[in-house]
């Protein structure tokens, strides 16, 4: 018990850091005053790529899919990729799969979408997620976390969770709480321009 709460704080911290290391120069800019000095273009002898804040390799995990076969995040590197945590009975996380229907349906070429649920056995089953599915007419890939390895790896203890990972692995964003469609379109599109 005491290794499995160990790993659980570690992958929190984890994921705490990258999301620090992601949003705060974003955040920064966003509140730095008006009558801040802009930098001059002799002072900054900086490129934007170097003024980006390090990424962080995504870890692993495996997960079933539709099937039952194994399947893991590693899998699917080569293209940008979305990990959404959620559930069924998670009224805030049955908020934002519109717009993930609508997300995955609009990127769905360029962007491979987890759509991460946290199966349980008890409260969430994979039979009662396939007809949550098929009853509200959702069509974007489901994979079951059955032995929450998912969940783990990235401390997701409260969803919706959501993860943003580029082309080569690497966490860009991660988001906790409910995405309207507009901030998912925003982070979507943030996204694939870091892609180019």
């Amino acid at each position: 018990m005491k290794k499995k709460t160990t790993i659980l704080l570690a992958a929190a911290l984890v994921i705490l850091l990258a999301a620090a290391a992601i949003l705060y120069p974003r955040l920064a800019q966003q509140y730095m005053p008006e009558n801040s000095p802009e930098p001059s273009s002799s002072s900054s002898s900086v490129s934007a790529e170097e003024s980006r804040p390090e990424k962080i390799p995504a870890p692993d995990f495996t997960v079933l899919d539709a099937e039952g076969s194994e399947v893991s995040l590693s899998d699917f590197f080569g293209k940008p990729i979305v990990i959404n945590f959620w559930a069924t009975w998670c009224g805030p996380c049955k908020s934002e799969l519109p717009a993930f229907q609508k997300a995955c349906e609009t990127y769905g070429q360029d962007v491979t979408f987890l759509m991460v649920n946290m199966t349980d056995g008890t409260r969430e089953t994979i039979d009662g997620v396939k007809e949550f599915m098929e009853d509200n007419g959702y069509t974007y890939p489901v994979y079951f976390d059955t032995e929450q390895n998912a969940a783990m790896a990235y401390g997701a203890y409260s969803i919706p969770a959501t993860v943003w990972i580029d082309a080569e692995g690497m966490v860009t964003n991660a988001y906790l709480g409910a995405l309207s469609e507009q901030m998912l379109t925003t982070y979507m599109e943030d996204l694939l321009e870091s892609a180019k």
